[in-house]
């Protein structure tokens, strides 16, 4: 009754010992049968008046034969004592009026329901007299940048000009420069839709004028002005749409195994997940990640401890969150099969207790998606961003010694090389995924596609029903062939010819993670702005093995390139943020400033993180981002001076020698986060000049450096120690890496239905206990035929060598 948080009769004894908070509210919902009417039937329906707690009603009984009666009392600790409410004579007033309230209280879960931020929703009073500047603009289906910096994300289109301009910033890093609200004060027009959002059913839509979220009934009409279709993706007469009437349907019944009597399973590690609306992603994700040993024993094994040493108020703690959902998952309490016989029995006595039918997740959810803007909404999400959520969040809330999200990790070794001079340069960049493209142009069944193709144009215009689906048939190996080829580099500045060239890269396998987690790259956008998913199937292999993509390194033979910084160019008015402060000529690496951004903060905080770090990769910039990310200038544009000094508060990591000649701090937290020690990151800094680089090259090369007394290091490590005991998570060992053989074994996959990850529905197939298993929400059922050519995202185990 003073922190008003809830807990079940196992955990209360805890929160007692460790709060010594001693009133409690206790709610409980009794099942009852109706009493009988004079005729011998029940009584007919009234409001139940014994029912005041704002708790959803099981459908599994008849509501005409049974009723609920809720119950309140308080209760005192530490000797049970109990109080029946409502109790005015014995109850203080204040205790009164707090209990009253708390009983008269809407659930705070209805304001998640699906359908409740679509009430609130309003058709804006511009969007039918909107003025829309006839001034040729088209919008290409991709590749999008602010037209006022270079942020490719948060990005809003004015319906009014067709200017494409980034949101605002948010606290949690994530957002843009504001620059669609600057665009509105200069010109006044009031409506912007958000790129990435549109599909068939509409639009996020804003209005500047009115400062909320609008409806634009004629969305259609204003974005195809700027060249943007959505009429072809429209609903038909039959009520279905186009090129949604047979390939769809056939999906949704071979991914979900329609038509098939399923076995449901019942027991520990088999339990549902409600949907929440649209939360079917999250269900996935989180069913596959409770499947490795490694978060089982983080969360799962650790529940003790974690729930022991949680914060006063639990719901904002992750580890406790997940320690919460995994033990749901994972007891069997909440995945029993239901009573037979003894059910009628047990009702009549009263001492029914309705089964658990897998769990709720609604809190995991409004706290793991809090503050961000996609996945605190109620709309589909695509379930690869959000497994890179989940992961960026387990490395921010470390729990014990053991980081579960290591099984994921592994080094990604890219060759870039001149055209011209044939030079190379090798860099590292840290990865969780790897993505595979799908190789169209591999299809084995190229003569089948053609024929359907004429067979489904045929039947369109002559207004009959489309032929049997053809699916595109691609094999594996080519899949993987793409992957592994060389792709040119846009704008590629050589340094070896001190101009911009051509040049290509090649990505490989610098180390191979415990488990490989592989995407199939179906989803893409089409010329006509329509969202695409190639529909094809690949003879995903049950055994995979990738030796020959490991890295080899510098070979004999090979010349690197110049380690030469491209010509900085200043701009002629430095405070003028509205263009870019100098030409896209650093030497930043995009794949690491693209996967931070991934991960949900501004583009600018990324490409600075990269560019302070020197390149070294993604996990390096990240702990970067996490110390300056408090700074007023966090998401401002990276400025660089005439001298190639940096114009933020990053200027040390550049190797900034400090006035008593120590290490910059940033750089030896750079180092430690990486898992080396306080002592070898100074001395190896210390022994290269402050070279961030070099300093990591001397540690390798140094593997067993001198102890050395220095007093003012020792000073220095008193000063900082709490800071190094925050960053050291690891030993002296090396970057928290798993490596070993590249040889796996497929063990779960992550299947999509629908035309786009932003609609549709997701199921997990898992191998269990020598059988696949199919989790679709609460339903989890053995799986009789699993579609694993159809999946989206695999999950491979190592194989033990």
């Amino acid at each position: 009754m003073n922190t008003f948080l809830g807990f079940g009769r196992e955990h209360i004894e805890r929160h007692y010992r460790k709060t010594g908070q001693c009133v409690y509210l206790h709610l409980k919902r009794h099942l009852r049968q109706k009493v009988p009417g004079a005729s011998g039937g029940a009584l007919p329906k009234r409001r139940n008046a014994k029912l005041f707690l704002d708790l959803e009603i099981s459908s599994d009984l008849n509501s005409d034969d049974f009723e609920y009666e809720d119950e309140a009392k308080l209760v005192i600790f530490p000797d049970h004592y109990e109080i029946s409410l409502p109790n005015i004579e014995e109850l203080p007033a204040l205790v009164t009026i707090a209990c009253d309230a708390l009983l008269s209280a809407k659930s705070p879960y209805r304001k998640q329901e699906p359908d409740s931020w679509e009430e609130e929703l309003q058709a804006s009073k511009h969007a039918k007299t909107l003025v829309q500047l006839d001034n040729g603009v088209r919008i290409p289906p991709s590749g999008w940048k602010c037209s006022r910096c270079d942020l490719r994300e948060n990005l809003w289109l004015n319906l009014s000009d067709g200017s494409v301009l980034c949101g605002k910033w948010f606290f949690d890093g994530s957002g843009g420069n504001g620059h669609a609200v600057e665009h509105y004060r200069d010109t006044g027009y009031p409506l912007a839709v958000k790129l990435g959002t549109i599909t068939p059913d509409g639009a996020d839509v804003y209005s500047f004028d009115e400062e909320e979220p609008v409806l634009d009934p004629h969305i259609a009409k204003h974005l195809a002005h700027f060249g943007i279709d959505m009429l072809q993706m429209q609903v038909t007469e039959n009520g279905l749409r186009d090129n949604d009437i047979k390939p769809r349907v056939s999906e949704w019944e071979v991914i979900q195994e329609a038509g098939v009597k399923l076995k449901p399973m019942y027991g520990p590690g088999y339990t549902g997940m409600k949907n929440l609306g649209n939360s079917c992603y999250l269900n996935a994700v989180m069913q596959a990640i409770f499947s490795i040993p490694e978060f089982q024993r983080a969360y799962v094994g650790n529940l003790p401890r974690i729930f022991d040493y949680s914060p006063l108020d639990p719901t904002q703690d992750f580890n406790t969150q997940m320690a919460k959902l995994g033990h749901g998952l994972l007891s069997g309490q909440y995945s029993k099969p239901p009573m037979k016989s003894e059910l009628i029995e047990q009702v009549m006595k009263e001492e029914h207790k309705p089964q658990h039918n897998g769990i709720s997740p609604r809190m995991f959810k409004a706290f793991i998606s809090k503050g961000h803007p996609e996945f605190s909404s109620n709309r589909q999400q695509d379930a690869q961003e959000f497994f890179l959520h989940l992961i960026n969040l387990v490395e921010r809330n470390p729990v014990g010694s053991e980081n579960p999200s290591d099984v994921f990790r592994f080094l990604v070794e890219e060759r870039t090389q001149c055209c011209q001079s044939r030079k190379v340069r090798y860099t590292d960049r840290v990865d969780y995924i790897m993505q595979l493209p799908v190789a169209m142009e591999a299809a084995t069944n190229k003569d089948e596609l053609i024929a359907y193709e004429l067979k489904r144009r045929e039947a369109e215009a002559a207004r009959r029903p489309l032929p049997e689906l053809v699916r595109a048939k691609i094999p594996f190996s080519a899949c993987l062939q793409a992957f592994s080829e060389p792709s040119n580099v846009e704008d590629f500045w050589s340094s070896a010819l001190q101009a911009k060239s051509a040049g290509v890269k090649t990505s490989r396998f610098a180390s191979f993670p415990e488990y490989l987690v592989v995407q199939i790259k179906k989803f893409t956008f089409g010329l006509d702005w329509i969202p695409k998913k190639l529909d094809v199937s690949i003879d995903m292999p049950d055994f995979l093995d990738i030796t020959h993509l490991r890295a080899r390194g510098l070979q004999p033979g090979e010349e690197e390139l110049p380690d030469i910084a491209p010509p900085i160019v200043i701009p002629d008015d430095p405070k003028d943020h509205t263009t870019n402060h100098f030409v896209e000529s650093l030497d930043i690496d995009e794949s690491s400033v693209m996967q931070l951004a991934e991960m949900g903060f501004p583009l600018e905080a990324c490409r600075k993180a990269v560019y302070y770090t020197g390149n070294l990769g993604a996990e390096v910039a990240f702990n970067w981002i996490i110390a300056h990310m408090e700074e007023p200038d966090f998401a401002e544009p990276l400025v660089i001076s005439a001298f190639g000094e940096g114009a933020s508060s990053g200027a040390a990591a550049l190797g900034a020698v400090g006035l008593d000649n120590q290490p910059p701090e940033e750089m030896v937290a750079i180092i430690i986060s990486m898992g080396f020690q306080r002592n070898l990151a100074i001395q190896a800094l210390k022994a290269t000049n402050n070279n961030l680089e070099r300093a990591l090259e001397w540690i390798f090369s140094h593997p067993d450096p001198e102890e050395e007394s220095d007093p003012a290091l020792d000073t220095m490590d008193m000063e900082n120690n709490a800071n190094a005991n925050i960053l050291a998570e690891t030993g002296s060992e090396g970057p928290r890496i798993k490596d070993g053989p590249g040889r796996y074994e497929l063990f779960g996959f992550i299947s999509h239905m629908g035309t786009s990850t932003m609609s549709g529905h997701y199921v997990c197939h898992l191998r269990k206990e020598g059988r696949w298993v199919i989790y679709n929400d609460l339903r989890v059922c053995a799986s009789e035929r699993p579609p694993k050519d159809l999946g989206y995202i695999y999950f491979y185990h190592r194989i033990p060598s």
